[in-house]
């Protein structure tokens, strides 16, 4: 099955998806793993910085004991490594860093991932923002690696309290997208500074048709053998070089389009300035090699709810338009320049902005800081105060300068005066219980339903070619009469009403009660 549609995608909660993996097991439970590395070396602090500021990919073995909720898992002899570019400047030998189970021992995986990298939440002083905005990603449909989190020991010493992070790689990809056999691109770790994005932004403009114009943008992280990045440069070509028209009618069909339009709202709506919209980083792209369409997928979004410093000049985060792009974003810039792909963006901002609110969040926020509270108390080595990670959830912290200094939005506050502005801003109409239409008129009421459904459709269309799909993509069986659907015999949850006409495909999610 390939990765849903944002339809069908958005009414799947968290990690819940049709298509399952052993790393479900960690991730389905929100919880605190304990990690425990045992290195030989015993200077092994200033071999790994060593490593890290050489630049040369070196790694230093461990044998590392990870505790979680399905019992303790020993591995031998993984590779450790240091990561992070901003992040690195984190005080103190609280550096962020990749546990590689596969690289020296062939096929050893951690609950099936050969990979885990451990973010030690700079900058954020309630240790959530990047577990937050990626499980509302997934929730509205969006590519996002999902998050739990570890209290890391290094040869017997409490080190600190980090994000655990699912990596961007084949097993995210067969788990997430059932395909792993197509190109797979980073966006590369430019640091040019402001808004512009420096001289090597991962920007998708057109540098000519030599690959290699390319390599300090981007990288390529699968088929690496082959390096032919051939597909990504036709992408680039026609989202550069179309005409406004041909943009229109063939650039969508190249993509998963309404997840990406939906993905790239979504970083504007929650400030995640350090993103394709404005930085033009920590993003990457995959082309799926069954069904030929380009998927957006989320990475490191430390700085989402605001806290990014090199947004737009003298701005106010609070009041970022929702059609801000930094300069040379063409992806951006043409959708908005476009009536018709901008319609299409202000309707997923729409969507998923039916989610961002405090009665939405709230809850979701509270039960992670009951989980981690401990944890951050007895963190020796974070960036922020104990007092600070609890003020921050609620509201607004200032610190001193520097790159992680000035106002720090907090987590509540912050939906609440960004959902404030947006709702003015967007100019969204919500129906019934939020759900989403299609630009077209398919009208279903009561919603939520108990047992008949009405369904208003428009001319031309009619209630004998109308399906209703289940979460796993299945059609039910329901008795369709007169512009009802009867769904008294169905299981609670959430289905999508898909019918085809004259004017094209309409649909509409409907929740049964």
């Amino acid at each position: 099955m390939k990765y849903l549609s944002f339809l069908m995608a958005a009414l799947l909660a968290g990690s819940t998806l049709a298509q399952s993996a052993p790393s479900d097991s960690l991730f389905n439970t929100d919880q605190v793993v304990t990690i425990e590395l045992t290195f030989s070396d015993p200077d092994f602090w200033s071999t790994l910085t060593t490593y890290y500021n050489n630049d040369l990919g070196e790694t230093l073995p461990a044998d590392v004991t990870i505790t979680d909720n399905t019992g303790t898992h020993t591995y031998p002899y993984v590779a450790i490594d240091l990561k992070g570019n901003s992040s690195y400047g984190h005080p103190g030998n609280k550096k962020s860093f990749k546990i590689d189970f596969n690289d020296n021992v062939p096929g050893q995986k951690y609950h099936g991932m050969t990979k885990v990298h451990l973010n030690n939440c700079f900058k954020d002083p309630t240790f959530m923002r990047e577990k937050i905005f990626f499980d509302f990603c997934r929730q509205q449909g969006v590519l996002a690696p999902r998050v739990s989190y570890a209290n890391v020991t290094m040869n017997g010493t409490f080190w600190g309290f980090y994000d655990l992070v699912e990596p961007v790689d084949k097993n995210f990809l067969d788990r997430w997208v059932d395909d792993n056999d197509g190109n797979l691109f980073k966006a590369g770790d430019n640091f040019g500074g402001g808004p512009s994005g420096g001289t090597t932004a991962a920007d998708l403009a057109f540098y000519g048709k030599d690959q290699a114009s390319y390599y300090d943008r981007y990288e390529l992280k699968t088929n690496e053998t082959e390096n032919d990045w051939s597909d990504l440069l036709a992408l680039i070509d026609a989202l550069n070089n179309s005409s406004d028209a041909d943009l229109v009618m063939q650039f969508p069909a190249l993509w998963e389009w309404e997840p990406m339009l939906r993905s790239l709202a979504i970083d504007n709506m929650f400030g995640n300035l350090d993103s394709y919209i404005n930085s033009a980083r920590n993003y990457y792209i995959y082309h799926d090699a069954t069904s030929y369409k380009w998927n957006w997928i989320k990475w490191d979004a430390n700085e989402s709810f605001g806290t990014y410093s090199g947004g737009p000049s003298g701005g106010n985060i609070l009041q970022l338009a929702p059609n801000y792009t930094a300069t040379s974003r063409p992806l951006l810039s043409r959708i908005f320049s476009d009536p018709v792909l901008y319609g299409q963006y202000v309707t997923q901002y729409c969507g998923a902005f039916d989610a961002f609110s405090n009665s939405g969040m709230d809850a979701h926020i509270d039960s992670i800081k009951a989980l981690i509270a401990p944890s951050v108390a007895a963190d020796p080595n974070k960036q922020y105060t104990t007092a600070q990670f609890n003020t921050n959830i609620e509201s607004n912290i200032s610190v001193g300068g520097g790159p992680a200094g000035g106002t720090i939005h907090g987590l509540k506050a912050f939906i609440t005066a960004r959902a404030n502005y947006l709702s003015s801003a967007l100019g969204c109409r919500t129906v019934g219980v939020q759900e989403w239409t299609s630009p077209k008129d398919l009208r279903v009421f009561p919603n939520p339903v108990n047992d008949v459904l009405h369904v208003l459709l428009p001319t031309g269309y009619s209630t004998e070619d109308l399906r209703v799909i289940d979460v796993l993509g299945r059609s039910m069986p329901v008795e369709l009469s007169n512009g009802t659907i009867v769904f008294s015999g169905l299981a609670s949850g959430t289905y999508i009403l898909r019918i085809k006409g004259p004017s094209g495909q309409l649909t509409a999610r409907v929740l049964k009660n």
